[in-house]
Order: C-alpha cells, then sequence, then structure tokens
C-alpha cells in the first residue's frame, strides 16, 4: 500500500471529522489524560487494516504507542483483540471513529473475499475484483481483496486497455478499436475485450487481444468456447456472477472470475473500539 498517499488520505478524513476542534472530547479531557484503545472483534472473519490504524493514530499523535494483536489477513473471532493504541485519551478519541469505519470496511471486504475464494478451492482460477469501488477508498478496498486472497483488476482507467461494449459500438467493430488502440499505445499496456457472442470471441481473437472477458455468459458457454481461445491469451468471466454457482464457473477452466460484489455490496465488519483505562501511569502507556 503506498503510504505517502494514504496519510494523505487520513488527513482529509481528519479534517472533515473533526474540523477546527473535538468540542466533547477537548473539554472533557486533559491533554495529560492517557488512556489505552481496544480494537475488539465482534464478528467472525478475516481482519484487514493495520496500516490504517498505524498511520492513522500516527497522523493524529505522533506519541502514541501501538500493539497489534492481529495481523492483515488472520481469520479472527468475536472476542479477539486486534490491537490496542496507547496515548492521551484525546488523541485516542479524536482518532477512533475514522479509522474504525475504514478497517470495519476493510474488514468486511476482506472477509467476503475470502468466502469466494474458499468456494474455488482446488481449481486454477482467481478471484478478481472489479472497478465497483468508493470514490476515494479504491486503494484501501482493492488492498483488502488482497487480504482476502483474492486478486486486483486494473487499478484504474490508466492501466490497462479495456474495450467495452460502448467502446465497440462507437469505434464500429472490436478489429477497429484493437486496431486504433495499437497505434497510440506503447507496448506494455495490455488490451482486454468484452464479447458476448461467439462471433465477437472469433474477432477478438482475430485481432490480437491480450485479454477476453466472457460478459453475462453461462459456464455451459464458456466452457464450449474455452476451447476456441490460443493459450496465451487470458480470459475472465463477469457479469453478477453469484456465489452459489462460482465453483461452476470456476470449473470451466476460466482464468479469473471478477466479482463487483466484493466491494459495492458490503455490510462492515462488526468491530468495537473502547478506551478500557484512563488516567494511567505514563509508564502503562509506553
Amino acid at each position: 500500500m503506498n503510504t505517502v498517499k494514504l496519510r494523505n488520505m487520513l488527513e482529509a478524513f481528519f479534517i472533515e471529522d473533526i474540523g477546527d476542534s473535538d468540542v466533547t472530547t477537548d473539554n472533557l479531557f486533559q491533554e495529560d489524560d492517557l488512556g489505552i484503545l481496544k480494537f475488539l472483534a465482534k464478528d467472525t472473519g478475516v481482519f484487514c487494516g493495520r496500516e490504517v490504524i498505524l498511520e492513522g493514530f500516527r497522523t493524529i499523535d505522533q506519541e502514541v504507542a501501538i500493539e497489534f494483536v492481529s495481523h492483515d489477513g488472520v481469520r479472527v473471532q468475536p472476542g479477539d483483540v486486534l490491537a490496542l493504541v496507547k496515548g492521551p485519551v484525546r488523541s485516542l478519541l479524536k482518532g477512533e471513529r475514522v479509522i474504525l469505519n475504514l478497517i470495519q470496511r476493510m474488514s468486511a471486504i476482506a472477509t467476503k473475499t475470502r468466502q469466494a475464494v474458499s468456494l474455488i478451492e482446488g481449481t486454477r482460477t482467481k478471484i478478481c475484483d472489479t472497478r465497483k469501488t468508493t470514490p476515494g477508498l479504491r486503494m484501501l478496498e482493492k488492498y483488502a481483496v488482497r487480504c482476502g486472497g483474492g486478486f486486483n483488476h486494473r487499478m484504474g482507467l490508466h492501466d490497462t486497455v479495456m474495450l467495452k461494449d460502448n467502446h465497440i459500438d462507437f469505434t464500429g467493430s472490436i478489429s477497429e478499436a484493437v486496431k486504433l488502440i495499437k497505434s497510440k499505445i506503447g507496448h506494455t499496456v495490455k488490451i482486454e475485450v468484452e464479447i458476448e457472442t461467439k462471433e465477437q470471441l472469433m474477432e477478438a481473437i482475430t485481432a490480437g487481444v491480450d485479454i477476453i472477458m466472457f460478459d453475462n455468459r453461462t459456464p455451459e458457454e464458456i466452457h464450449e468456447w474455452l476451447s476456441l481461445v490460443p493459450p496465451h491469451i487470458a480470459t475472465e468471466a463477469s457479469g453478477g456472477i453469484k456465489f452459489p454457482r462460482l465453483r461452476e464457473y470456476a470449473l470451466t477452466g476460466i482464468d479469473v472470475i471478477s466479482l463487483g460484489c466484493l466491494t459495492h455490496s458490503i455490510e462492515a465488519f462488526d468491530i468495537s473500539a473502547k478506551v478500557e483505562m484512563k488516567n494511567i501511569m505514563m509508564e502503562e502507556v509506553k
């Protein structure tokens, strides 16, 4: 994860949340009131968010001490302690909500990804995310997918050519779109094309693309069409694929299954953050 980018994100989030001051915390506690904030799992799943806790509290206060009991990608149970953050109560409470919101979402994504990966265990297929991420949180959400055992699709519009139906319709054909793209991009940029028919599949193969996405196709169609695809072209299945059918799709021999639901349909993983002690001795904090 890009920690410089993460710090900038967290600064913006804290500015939004804290504004000029925390009128509750700043008026209740003195600067030398010390405490320990405990992050506790209340769900079963995969924890994700170590760097958010670390960089988040350091953004608020460089003097806080952080002890991690769990680590990213580790399965946790209700009652498991994830991390202990020790320092001024003001700093703990100012950082708690923003950090908690982020790690609950990241842990939910990691947990859902792990569920998907487990459903296709023993096959050669990889589970992958999509660009259906929360604006501003893509780096964190895609990191969470990796923590769950999944893989990342393109990070944005900038790193892979992806010819979808609208591009093809406006250009006129897959062949014309690929020809035009190849005349303008460098040799390191891969080209993926979305297909829905056997005719489009053959056109994409002839055009010399790097990746073919079978969009909204059944496992039966994919199984039949894969035999036509040369081994140097990667294949992907996408389009509203549900968890109960994941293994059926994987058994076709497809290289990748991409799932928008890993990031766009998430219920937060339940984590509590509670100050266990206050007015403790400085030696206990350190």
